[in-house]
């Protein structure tokens, strides 16, 4: 075979690799002329080892300028361009021997997103999703709801590493690179209290005096920045970490809690250490009070800030109104606030206490299994996307 068409083709003479589409392109238009210039008599013979077209037996003679490659292979589409304004509509038909159609590629990609739910405890499930390639967060927090059951302006997302919270996830953000600087944690918050109700704080062990150095001589007070009227009820994040530098380390369950901004320091520890109180090992003794943990807002691009023990109201603080605005767009405004343990009190109230426990649910593996094999599209998807109306 390649010696005959050698003969007939100089292009495609020698060993060398030689490109298939173009020599079947080459062989069915060489056949069509042989056969559509061929005299009455020869097509009334046909060839001798190919059927006619559809329904008619072989050695049909076929009209001039016709053949059998005509009648099977070839095609025309019609180009339809039509005006957004008077709706006029212009139509051009294109005969083809051949079409190259576009493979349809995958629109989603598996991410795992660990729900911290509110029940009678906190509850932790990591489900798996398929968000789309170009999508927003906006559709990450719609998926989201629908796996929680909750509504969509009530979820936070946020990044968390290892080493505590990188950043919040706003709405107008690609999905492209969420989940890659480390695991997306969606957070439901906490019911708001009535109005009307009296604040009663937790029932908690009272704050022993700290072990190690004492609170950096630099941390700031609200005091000595802003002097306002304190109001209102913000959304606090936790994320509790021990350890310095390489050694840092985040240990426990990420946790929410909505706090008035008029707490002092003792109530807001308190608080935290209520919201703890599953993972203490231990009584805690009263041993006069001070500051158990240092607290530094977290994953904002300012200088580390440290809310300071001597404030009389820490949440009061500049840096967290700054905090509440550069929240972004979608879900409540909240603060994202890293609680600093010393090693030892850390391993004295906690123990070796690592992480939290995540339930996996079965999305999780599902999707893992479904984008993990090799894509796979049939030929009228790929016609419907060569099809596709665009705007020109």
């Amino acid at each position: 075979l390649q010696n005959i068409v050698s003969k007939h083709s100089s292009q495609f003479r020698g060993n060398a690799q030689h490109d298939a589409l173009e020599f079947l392109l080459w062989l069915l238009d060489r056949m069509h002329e042989d056969l559509g210039a061929a005299s009455p008599a020869q097509q009334s013979r046909g060839p001798p080892q190919v059927g006619g077209p559809t329904g008619s037996p072989p050695g049909t003679q076929h009209p001039r300028g016709q053949s059998f490659v005509q009648s099977h292979f070839q095609a025309q589409y019609r180009s339809s361009l039509t005006c957004p304004h008077c709706l006029k509509q212009s139509n051009t038909f294109d005969p083809f021997l051949c079409i190259s159609l576009p493979i349809p590629l995958r629109q989603t990609r598996a991410l795992n997103v660990t729900l911290v739910l509110q029940c009678e405890r906190w509850r932790f499930v990591r489900v798996g999703l398929a968000v789309p390639l170009l999508g927003t967060v906006a559709d990450l927090r719609e998926m989201v709801a629908r796996e929680g059951r909750i509504p969509p302006e009530q979820v936070i997302l946020a990044e968390v590493s290892p080493r505590g919270f990188l950043r919040s996830l706003s709405d107008p953000e690609a999905l492209g690179a969420a989940g890659e600087a480390g695991p997306v944690y969606a957070f439901q918050p906490p019911p708001a209290r009535r109005a009307g109700c009296p604040r009663s704080l937790p029932t908690s062990p009272a704050v022993p005096r700290p072990e190690g150095p004492r609170l950096l001589p630099s941390t700031a007070r609200s005091s000595d920045c802003l002097h306002r009227a304190p109001g209102g009820r913000i959304l606090l994040l936790l994320c509790n970490t021990a350890g310095t530098g390489p050694q840092l380390a985040r240990f426990g369950p990420p946790l929410m809690l909505r706090e008035e901004r008029s707490v002092s320091w003792e109530q807001l520890q308190q608080s935290i250490l209520a919201q703890l109180r599953g993972v203490l090992r231990g009584e805690v003794r009263p041993q006069g009070t001070g500051a158990l943990f240092r607290i530094r807002l977290a994953g904002g691009s300012a200088p580390c800030t440290y809310l300071s023990p001597q404030d009389p109201r820490p949440l009061c603080h500049p840096a967290i109104d700054r905090a509440l605005q550069l929240s972004g767009a979608g879900g409540p405004p909240h603060v994202k606030l890293t609680v600093e343990w010393d090693v030892n009190t850390k391993e004295r109230l906690f123990g070796s206490i690592q992480e939290e426990v995540v339930q996996d649910a079965e999305s999780v593996q599902r999707q893992q299994q479904a984008h993990g094999q090799q894509h796979s599209c049939t030929l009228d998807e790929c016609f419907q996307l060569y099809t596709k109306e665009e705007q020109v």
